[in-house]
């Protein structure tokens, strides 16, 4: 009779050690170099529209006329303003079309500064945010801004059918056409806004309430209901005034829109620089804040 054993094998533990060279460690937190900061905020393309595209759907989801309010606002806006500055202080004296005039005005420059708040409280907003992914934070007052451009696409609607209806009517020409490269330099403008006041109003809050005060000189500065003409004398005014970039928004759109006129390519000159200078400054200026960020 045989008889088999098994021997059990007892389990051994590798005595093996892992060497980690510590100098190819870095914090989590350390800056990357401008031109990676650009490859990672590209990589989050698609994270930034969906997110955009979610918070313009949520925004207004507790109104009762919802996303209505995104043209209703500007057209009661602009209502106001005819009122008190068209009926009851006659600025409209010497402006031809005032309504049309006035509509423009009123639509075009509330998008930038709706884009330029958006941006000041993209980072406090999204404070739960950064404590809980790695992601550039320039992600989050660019998904502020593309929120206000998803938003900008009823509103421009709404502008060139009031334009269109409201009397005298505009002058109907092939300059219509330029009114998108318009619109894609005012969008640039507004990026680079929001990335400028992003860094500074997510270290002191109040500045909040400075920026707002700015917008309001800024826009009784941009011609939105009063003509330039009456500044003829006084060229320094008119020089500052031409300087403005979203001045230069408001007439080249004017031109185009109502009067048939081609706009003089110093105005595009000035608006392009404007544009993409402001872009390039805050996309620089904010990624240098980078590291501090996450300890906000």
């Amino acid at each position: 009779m045989s008889t088999t054993t098994t021997d059990a094998v007892a389990p051994t533990r590798s005595t093996r050690t892992e060497v980690i060279d510590g100098a190819t460690l870095g914090p989590v937190t350390r800056r990357p170099a401008l031109s990676d900061y650009f490859s990672l905020v590209w990589g989050r393309r698609h994270f930034i529209f969906a997110d955009a595209r979610a918070r313009m759907l949520s925004g207004t989801r507790g109104t009762l006329l919802g996303t209505a309010w995104l043209v209703l606002r500007p057209v009661l806006d602009a209502a106001v303003y005819l009122v008190v500055f068209g009926l009851v202080l006659h600025a409209s004296r010497g402006i031809e079309n005032f309504l049309g005039y006035l509509v423009i005005g009123t639509f075009m420059f509330q998008f930038t500064i709706r884009c330029l708040n958006a941006g000041a409280q993209s980072l406090i907003s999204g404070k739960a945010l950064m404590k809980s992914f790695a992601f550039p934070r320039a992600a989050l007052p660019i998904t502020a801004v593309l929120r206000e451009v998803l938003s900008y696409g009823p509103v421009l609607c709404a502008m060139v059918v009031l334009v269109l209806v409201l009397p005298p009517g505009p002058v109907l020409s092939w300059r219509w056409l330029l009114v998108p490269g318009v619109l894609v330099l005012q969008v640039v403008f507004c990026f680079g806004l929001a990335l400028l006041v992003a860094r500074p109003t997510a270290r002191v809050p109040d500045l909040q309430h400075v920026i707002t005060f700015v917008s309001r000189f800024w826009f009784y500065g941009s011609a939105v209901f009063f003509s330039f003409d009456r500044f003829i004398e006084l060229p320094t005014i008119l020089r500052v005034i031409e300087l403005n970039p979203m001045f230069q928004v408001l007439d080249i759109t004017r031109d185009c829109l109502l009067y048939g006129v081609t706009p003089q390519v110093s105005s595009w000159l000035v608006l392009a620089a404007w544009a993409v200078g402001t872009a390039s400054l805050g996309f620089v200026f904010f990624w240098r804040g980078e590291e501090r960020y996450g300890s906000l």
